[in-house]
């Protein structure tokens, strides 16, 4: 196991390594007592990366193709997976009670996300100049076949490098961004798992931790004693 932190694995891996390894040694040769030799690392607990509004705007402003802004901002918007805008289709949006279905998604369920009116400018800007029957955004395979998860993932990180974003943002890191921004905004957290689609308020919970509405409102010690025009 040594091998694996020195090749800086995370703790993750090494732990489905570890079990792995005990499933074979305790079930498959039937060995006893092989799971007190070696202890499990503690899982790790890291915060998602959330992009501030102003950033969401540089990330925005970078895409030029109209296809591509519709996907990434229906993304943020909404707080959809890069799976679930992929495979969004014209029935699904409605823009008469502002909502998208998005359906059979993680855990094989159905639901509702808001529709946002500036998000869809965007995509009706692009709907009239598409050719697209089935799938909004079509992938380059033809009209029947959804554009692909990697294509939208590869727009994404061309955009963050033109808006100049050093932090280590993904195309995932646009839903976080929504989570958080309504959790800050003031939306109940319920809601808010309701619109992800998450099974557990516990996942959704992560995002009081990411959130900083009330560290901004905390005044750091060093601005007490020093006045910031002076330093």
């Amino acid at each position: 196991m040594d091998g694996l932190f020195q090749e800086h694995r995370s703790n993750t891996y090494i732990s489905q390594t570890l079990s792995a390894l005990r499933f074979w040694i305790c079930e498959v040769e039937g060995r006893a007592g092989f799971q007190k030799i070696w202890i499990m690392p503690k899982r790790e607990q890291k915060l998602p990366a959330v992009l501030s509004a102003e950033e969401i705007l540089r990330v925005l402003g970078a895409i030029r193709n109209l296809k591509h802004r519709a996907i990434i901002t229906l993304i943020y918007s909404s707080g959809l997976r890069v799976s679930e805008v992929a495979k969004l289709q014209r029935r699904d949006i409605d823009p008469f009670r502002k909502t998208i279905h998005v359906r059979q998604s993680k855990g094989k369920k159905d639901r509702y996300t808001v529709l946002s009116s500036s998000a869809y400018k965007v995509l009706d800007q692009y709907l009239k100049s598409s050719h697209s029957e089935r799938y909004l955004f079509p992938g380059g395979e033809g009209p029947h076949k959804p554009i692909h998860v990697r294509t939208i993932q590869q727009v994404f990180e061309r955009a963050r490098r033109a808006a100049g974003i050093l932090k280590p943002a993904t195309v995932h890191t646009l839903r976080h961004s929504f989570a958080t921004h309504l959790l800050e905004e003031g939306t109940d957290l319920r809601y808010i798992q309701e619109l992800l689609g998450h099974a557990s308020s516990k996942t959704t919970e992560i995002y009081t931790h990411v959130s900083v509405k009330d560290v901004r409102r905390i005044k750091s010690p060093l601005d007490r004693i020093i006045e910031p025009d002076n330093f």
